[in-house]
């Protein structure tokens, strides 16, 4: 049962990729922003594990979002009045940030 809704909301969610979404305007914390930076800038040139398990595969995937975050507040962020970075993101990167976060719970 619920392989098949997990399937149903890849194919929501393949055509939301397709939409002309609108991005969401952020606050990122400073410390948080200054992490984000560091993983654009990180040298990511070492080879991948194979055959990579599920884990380490999420993991990179969310290391990956960490980064596109950091080139986002690079090219684009407004630091605030409170030091913290305002930055317009994809929603596909807030939706990952935001999966991260249930994961800390």
């Amino acid at each position: 049962m619920y392989t098949d809704d997990a399937r149903v909301l890849g194919l929501i969610g393949t055509t939301f990729r397709t939409a002309a979404l609108p991005r969401i305007r952020v606050v990122v914390p400073r410390a948080l922003a200054e992490h984000a930076v560091v993983a654009w800038q990180r040298d990511e040139s070492g080879r991948l594990p194979s055959p990579e398990n599920p884990a380490d595969r999420k993991r990179r995937d969310r290391a990956g979002a960490l980064a596109q975050i950091g080139l986002a507040i690079t090219e684009h962020g407004q630091v605030d009045v409170d030091g913290n970075t305002i930055v317009d993101l994809s929603p596909e990167l807030v939706g990952v940030a935001m999966d991260a976060a249930d994961d800390l719970a």
